[in-house]
């Protein structure tokens, strides 16, 4: 392999520029006194000794003593590895440690101040952003559900083998999931939903299709009310929210909303029909 490519992954690994070319020297095998090397590496002398003095501490080469000079050679560099990696994992751990010390202390403060917090502002939650903790907590809200998921969706391809595992197990508890999903302009978007939504029938899904303007909305157990706030395609993604409100009276509201739409939609034979 090119040596140049070889210094610049050994950087990579934390090894400095001077130092990945002594290593490489060194990789010979041969004896070799500080000058020799400092020569073959092409670095300046004065650099060479603080060099190999701390390659000798860490255990990465030999300091054998003659009678004029000191010479350096490499030990098997699958015992540097092994030592590289011991080095690795007790640092990763000391910080892993440190890192679940931190966040406990963290998360205690938390539960302290968010205590202080009056009980309907618990109820509304606004997550803002574009990360991984969106699609959790909406995945959350469905395995948390016990027996209704009513769920209205914006044009989106859906291209899907089989109906989630998530939605398996609900559905086979005895849950109920009713879906309207909204067409688009586009045909060849309509036909990949309508391939999905076929599968999510067979599953045991209830399916409407909706030729009307909808929003991404959730309603789980006649409880909860999930809103994805940005339908618009050019807000940036680091700018899209979600909200939630946990309220009965609110959630039975945007409950008959969805039903007043499901019957205003079309069931999949009705759309066909159409077509």
């Amino acid at each position: 392999m090119n040596g140049d490519i070889l210094i610049e992954r050994l950087k990579s690994l934390g090894f400095k520029e001077y130092e990945s070319k002594v290593l490489l020297v060194l990789l010979t095998g041969t004896p070799m006194s500080a000058s020799e090397i400092a020569k073959e590496a092409n670095i300046i002398r004065n650099s060479i000794y603080d060099i190999l003095k701390s390659f000798v501490e860490k255990g990465y080469c030999n300091e054998i003593e003659t009678n004029t000079i000191l010479n350096y050679q490499i030990i098997d560099p699958s015992v540097i590895l092994d030592k590289i990696s011991r080095d690795y994992r007790e640092s990763f751990n000391k910080r892993l440690e440190n890192l679940n010390e931190t966040f406990g202390e963290l998360q205690e403060i938390y539960k302290k101040e968010s205590s202080k917090v009056e009980a309907p502002d618990k109820n509304i939650h606004l997550i803002r952003g574009f990360n991984k903790h969106r699609v959790a907590k909406l995945i959350e809200l469905v395995n948390n559900s016990k027996s209704e998921i009513l769920g209205m969706y914006s044009p989106r391809r859906v291209i899907v083998e089989e109906l989630s595992q998530d939605a398996k197990k609900f559905l086979k508890s005895g849950g109920t999931i009713k879906s309207i999903y909204q067409l688009s302009d586009d045909k060849a978007v309509n036909s990949e939903l309508l391939k999905a939504c076929e599968i999510f029938v067979k599953g045991g899904e209830e399916v409407r299709l909706s030729e009307f303007k909808l929003t991404n909305t959730f309603v789980f157990d006649k409880e909860t009310v999930f809103f994805n706030l940005s339908d618009d395609k050019t807000v940036p993604k680091h700018k899209q929210a979600d909200l939630i409100i946990k309220n009965s009276e609110f959630a039975l509201h945007i409950r008959d909303l969805f039903m007043h739409y499901w019957v205003q939609s079309l069931t999949i034979e009705e759309y066909r029909k159409k077509g």
